[in-house]
């Protein structure tokens, strides 16, 4: 059930997409050219999006649990990393430089344009050179923490370091 509710969610968003033209890296080029041709139509979609999602969100974290999860998996970091700026950053170049981001250019590939593809490869090689990444980030990590302390001692002295 879970895998139906998804996939039919993503067809919800894919048609979105391309009803409103978000598939057309031009539109998105034209949103980024503020000072020039700029085209303020993905403004209207992302404040759409905005709006339906604030009032989704409030009703739906009301329900004691998911209708396909066992419960909410809702994010819990607070903090600005390094990574998040850093991806973050590159996220944009390649949206910039592209004219597409994940969802517009999976939708797209049905196109069949090669300029798509290519978009969608390097995404993906994107994606896999960063779990490389953080795989080799946190065995570095691992290696270079300090072993842990030595258990507290039992009996009449417990709670005290041994």
């Amino acid at each position: 059930m879970r895998h139906v509710v998804a996939a039919v969610a993503g067809l919800i968003f894919a048609l979105g997409l391309g009803i409103s033209g978000m598939t057309d890296p031009g539109k998105v080029i034209g949103f980024l050219d503020v000072g020039g041709a700029w085209e303020p139509a993905l403004a209207f979609v992302m404040g759409g999006a905005v709006v339906v999602y604030a009032l989704a969100y409030r009703l739906i974290v009301r329900r004691p649990r998911p209708v396909v999860e066992v419960k909410f998996s809702l994010p819990t970091a607070k903090k600005v990393t390094t990574s998040l700026v850093v991806g973050s950053a590159l996220f944009g170049i390649g949206w910039g430089l592209g004219g597409y981001c994940p969802g517009p250019a999976l939708t797209s590939v049905v196109s069949g344009s090669w300029e798509v593809g290519l978009f969608v490869v390097t995404m993906l090689a994107g994606m896999g050179l960063h779990q490389v990444w953080e795989r080799l980030s946190a065995r570095g990590s691992a290696a270079a923490a300090p072993a842990p302390a030595a258990p507290l001692a039992e009996g009449p002295l417990k709670g005290v370091d041994a």
